[in-house]
């Protein structure tokens, strides 16, 4: 196994729209909320290690969910984890894994992925993975991963290409665009050149320093001031220094948007973000009514709806008609799949009106 390549998992996040399953003390990648027996960041783990030694991953994740990550990932030492003493978006995220990756590994394939997506194919998934870094280690390139839309999603970002390279699946990307409204989406998808945007990216550690320093010199800067610090135990210390002073902001935007070396490799290997409790109900088992509903529950008259309960639990519902209902601990949301935007709204009032303790 090449011993170049390294997979930073990005596991920072708190998976709001996932409340109240998902919440602050344990977030949506550290659950199994696909009811697999693994949880999220688990299976990116085990996903990646036919392509990546495991003593070349790197997990960057919050400092309060250092625990969580060990006791899901035992195979990792505690310095393969880079902790944030707060959330500033992937920007941030990337960049302190590079620099870490530049002072142990300058000469690293970096392979960047999300913690809590859904891949069906992973045969197929590492193949466009091994053909993305061959391509990123020998071209000046950033590399993302494009999913072959089969419907127009307007809770995914979406890239458009320009023509394959010849004999290649690999194109350069002519733009990027973020959540389309569902008119937008729907000429996307009919144009074929749009694909969804997966979050993956794959690059040379100087590639995306290099891009760093131009498009994000801020960010580039701060962590510049402590290069001496990485790789040694002063590291979280000059961390915890600098990262208040980080802007929040996303490599889509900070740097791929901007970049003209910017490619992708579209393909299709049953990938979902499952971002959304739509999401995971277009993923679940469904009962002969389209109700994702726990064995031996009873429902009159009920359809298309998702209920989430406790272990133990069973459902009575008479009269639902596609709603989300969720009862978790000291939380029972009922709310209709069409209105699920509102979670995050649902979640502030929440904290408004009682403080963290129901987040």
């Amino acid at each position: 196994m090449d011993s170049k390549k390294y997979c930073v998992i990005m596991a920072g996040g708190i998976g709001s729209r996932f409340w109240p399953i998902s919440r602050g003390s344990k977030p949506k990648q550290f659950l199994d909320i696909l009811g697999t027996g693994k949880t999220f960041i688990r299976s990116t783990f085990e996903r990646f290690l036919p392509v990546v030694p495991v003593e070349n991953f790197l997990v960057v994740t919050n400092a309060s969910y250092k625990d969580l990550v060990l006791d899901q990932i035992p195979e990792l030492r505690e310095d393969q984890l880079l902790c944030e003493p707060l959330g500033r978006n992937t920007a941030p995220c990337i960049a302190y894994a590079a620099f870490r990756l530049r002072a142990v590994a300058p000469d690293a394939d970096m392979i960047v992925t999300p913690s809590d997506h859904l891949i069906l194919n992973e045969a197929e998934f590492c193949r466009v993975i091994e053909e993305g870094v061959s391509f990123a280690h020998t071209h000046d390139a950033m590399m993302t991963i494009g999913i072959r839309p089969d419907h127009p999603n307007t809770g995914y970002g979406y890239i458009q290409r320009e023509p394959c390279i010849p004999g290649s699946s690999i194109s350069r990307v002519k733009t990027f665009t973020e959540k389309p409204n569902l008119e937008m989406a729907k000429v996307f998808v009919e144009s074929g050149e749009f694909y969804w945007n997966a979050g993956i990216f794959i690059w040379k550690v100087e590639t995306i320093l290099r891009a760093l320093d131009e498009f994000l010199p801020d960010t580039y800067q701060l962590f510049d001031s402590m290069a001496d610090y990485f790789g040694t135990p002063a590291e979280e210390e000059h961390i915890q220094k600098i990262y208040p002073e980080c802007r929040g902001i996303s490599i889509d935007f900070g740097v791929m948007e901007k970049a003209e070396n910017v490619y992708v490799r579209c393909s299709d290997f049953g990938w979902s973000d499952i971002g959304t409790w739509g999401a995971l109900y277009q993923h679940s088992p469904k009962d002969e009514n389209g109700n994702v509903v726990p064995h031996n529950s009873a429902l009159y008259n009920t359809h298309n709806c998702i209920f989430k309960v406790g272990d133990g639990k069973i459902v009575v519902a008479e009269g639902l008609e596609d709603y989300i209902v969720v009862d978790q601990d000291n939380v029972l949301m009922i709310c209709p799949r069409s209105d699920e935007q509102n979670i995050k709204k649902f979640i502030d009032d929440v904290k408004y009106k009682s403080g963290d303790r129901f987040i």
